[in-house]
């Protein structure tokens, strides 16, 4: 992969104004009422696994190399092609999807086809890098990689999503006795018994300290607080980790962030309203400073995924008479100036605390590419509190469609091909 362009400037998209207020308050809405589904007991006390002797390495393929539809699929070395930059294909074969809605780590949230979905077209696309092609995931060369290990994806529901992406990926190849998902207050945990290894999730959607972390606090009933500078309560957790997959966006939606003065162990609910793009560099930067301090870049990787987009305005891509992501079927295709609404400067400030890290940090670049599509949401396929849709409730989609999460199988498939090619490629 090309190193990280310390010169580069953002895409240029315009700023989310404050006529999208209201877009954003319900795009809160249908995040806090996601959240109220995901079961979270107890799991702090997870122990890191020791790196087996047996570790195998596996070399990417620099050569041409046949898919299963008999095309040619060229694999270059990362340093020469930019695998976020690219369109995206219908693939007329059976490579797609990775894997079927009926894996038995999936819930309502996210099997929209179970759902009433009627169209499965958003399954059939694949990511084609411009300059070369993504390596053919293979489930046991990842498990290889991950023999002895930890791997966790820390931040909101958009990283779970992702998680539960990556264990239906490779669920297939593990013996069903072999294998375990087990929830606790602050972590999942997939359990791969055959390898000592485990796939994770913690959740920290502002990833330094806030009032919506316990379970009893993420039903979107109370308007989130944070302390900027706490992050080491759940830093704690993430040491000893061998790969660390980091997000944070969708819950900074309000233009002031509500910033707490004291401790939330203390019982303080003081508070000071601080802009958001500073609270959100100020948090930032106090998860950089940890990662700094107590990150071994020789024992472990650190990936940070960019800001994941939703899709509140048809308009973006001149459908004057959608409704939001409802009835889209297909990505946006053939055209490179649109703009769905995604917060360029939240964008730039990620991109800058990036850069001026010390320590190597590899960028999930998947912001332009995932705003191609907006045919890939959960829309009124969504099941908000653990229940679908009622046909009232459907038929008010300006209120009820989730245009913010994804479907599955789906676009967080090709996240994970994406981290999949990164992890494959350090050795």
């Amino acid at each position: 992969m090309k190193p990280f362009d310390k010169t580069r400037k953002c895409n240029s998209f315009p700023m989310l104004t404050m006529v999208a207020f209201p877009t954003l308050l319900f795009g809160f809405f249908c995040y806090n009422q996601y959240v109220k589904t995901i079961p979270f007991p107890d799991f702090n006390h997870q122990q890191p696994f020791q790196e087996s002797s047996n570790s195998t390495n596996f070399k990417l393929q620099e050569t041409n190399k046949d898919d299963d539809d008999g095309n040619v699929r060229v694999v270059l070395p990362l340093e020469e092609c930019d695998i976020f930059t690219g369109e995206w294909v219908f693939d007329h074969g059976s490579s797609r999807p990775l894997y079927k809605e009926d894996c038995e780590f999936l819930n309502t949230m996210v099997t929209c086809l179970k759902n009433g979905r009627p169209d499965s077209l958003y399954q059939k696309w694949r990511w084609q890098p411009k300059a070369c092609s993504l390596p053919k995931f293979e489930a046991k060369i990842l498990l290889e990689k991950l023999r002895g290990k930890r791997l966790m994806f820390v931040g909101d529901s958009i990283n779970f999503n992702q998680m539960l992406s990556m264990a239906c990926m490779v669920q297939s190849v593990i013996p069903p006795e072999k294998r375990s998902l087990s929830y606790a207050n602050y972590t999942i945990v997939f359990k791969m018994e055959d390898y000592n290894a485990t796939m994770e999730f913690y959740w920290a959607p502002f990833l330094v300290e806030s009032n919506v972390d316990p379970p009893t606090m993420r039903d979107g009933t109370v308007e989130p607080i944070v302390k900027l500078e706490s992050i080491s309560k759940h830093g704690d957790n993430w040491k000893n980790v061998d790969y660390l997959i980091f997000n944070t966006y969708i819950w900074w939606r309000y233009p002031t962030v509500k910033v707490l003065r004291g401790s939330f162990e203390d019982g303080v609910t003081d508070y000071v309203d601080i802009d958001q793009n500073v609270a959100y560099e100020s948090a930032l930067k106090s998860w950089a400073k940890w990662v700094e301090e107590n990150v071994d870049p020789n024992q472990t990787s650190v990936f940070f995924s960019s800001v994941a987009p939703s899709h509140m305005m048809s308009s973006a891509w001149n459908n004057t008479n959608g409704i939001m992501c409802l009835n889209e079927t297909t990505p946006i295709v053939n055209t490179s100036t649109f703009d769905v609404g995604t917060n360029q400067q939240l964008s730039a400030i990620l991109e800058n605390v990036v850069r001026s890290m010390k320590i190597p940090l590899q960028f999930l670049n998947i912001t332009r590419l995932s705003e191609h599509r907006k045919d890939a949401h959960t829309s009124i396929y969504a099941a908000p509190g653990g229940k679908l849709l009622t046909q009232e409730q459907k038929a008010d989609p300006a209120r009820y469609a989730d245009c913010v999460h994804w479907c599955l199988p789906g676009l967080p498939d090709t996240w994970n091909e994406l981290l999949y090619t990164l992890i494959i490629y350090q050795t």
